[in-house]
């Protein structure tokens, strides 16, 4: 297996409207696999699920070319809860699951990793940002590949300069959004946050703006910032796009160490799971249309400079 994602939840997403779509494949895992998918055909998801499971996420598994191997059937129910979406953006996330039940399902252990994962060339989960599971990223960066981190949501409080450098030391990439790099160093533009993190000790970061695209930049050459537009696509839904775009970001960098190119399969993946909910299944029109979008994508790269 070349690249694994980790978690799977299901959401019940409302809609700032009032619509809703329930039971859609959420978690950061499956949209992540996704984003991998679109660029490489070997790719695996580790999760805790119950036999409650729907038939039509195992479908999805099966039918996008997902190894499932890693995903373990437990006798707890499979984590599931509400995504309030409100009109400004912003997302509330109620669990619908006991306390048990996501400690078992959601648990991370280098023991739930299968043999055949082990020599992935990359890895990437989310992580909270006041409780960062650092013995697990130091254990999959053990294992060689490399490890992509997500904050899941914006740290509580500023982080002191010690916590962020150990935070940003445990990853290979470590991708976010504005809130969540407001919420570690402070208010700024893009450019300044980019800088503070740089700084701070990162190696490879995309920082995410939403239809602002994103900006990437990489330690080794920390003055050359890119600057990668979002696909142009009709917005239907927020929830995932940020994981796909983590999961075609590390596809693109282990396999091209150009950041440009990076980013770009990163925001073409995150294109799919914004004009829609949830997923599409990766088949034969999806890699045509990913390559299209990628292509056109390119000549709208803008080089910047901190």
């Amino acid at each position: 297996m070349d690249f694994v994602a980790f978690g799977l939840i299901l959401d019940d997403i409302v809609f700032p409207d009032g619509r809703m779509a329930t039971g859609v494949l959420g978690g950061g895992g499956p949209q992540t696999a996704f984003g991998m998918r679109l660029w490489s055909d070997s790719v695996g998801l580790v999760a805790g699920v119950g036999q409650d499971l729907p038939e039509a996420a195992w479908a999805w598994l099966r039918e996008s070319g997902i190894d499932t191997t890693g995903i373990r059937v437990t006798s707890q129910p499979t984590p599931r809860a509400w995504q309030m979406l409100d009109a400004d953006g912003r997302r509330t996330q109620v669990w619908r699951a006991t306390h048990e039940g996501l400690t078992e399902q959601l648990s991370r252990s280098l023991k739930h990793v299968p043999a055949s994962y082990r020599r992935a060339r990359g890895f990437h989960f989310g992580t909270h940002p006041d409780e960062p599971d650092l013995y697990f990223a130091s254990g999959l960066r053990r294992l060689g590949g490399l490890v992509s981190l997500e904050p899941f949501r914006p740290a509580r409080s500023l982080l002191t300069s010690n916590a962020l450098r150990v935070l940003l030391a445990a990853a290979d990439i470590f991708s976010l959004n504005i809130g969540s790099a407001q919420s570690f160093v402070g208010p700024g533009e893009p450019l300044e946050l980019v800088g503070q993190l740089l700084r701070a000790g990162t190696r490879v970061i995309a920082l995410r703006m939403g239809q602002a695209g994103s900006l990437v930049v990489e330690a080794s050459d920390p003055r050359r910032v890119v600057r990668i537009p979002a696909v142009a696509v009709k917005a239907a839904n927020p929830v995932g796009a940020g994981n796909a775009y983590c999961g075609g970001f590390l596809v693109g960098w282990a396999e091209t160490r150009d950041i440009a190119e990076a980013g770009l399969r990163g925001a073409v993946a995150a294109s799919f799971l914004v004009e829609q909910v949830g997923a599409p299944v990766v088949a034969a029109a999806i890699h045509v249309e990913a390559r299209k979008r990628l292509e056109a994508l390119r000549p709208q790269v803008e080089i910047l400079s901190l």
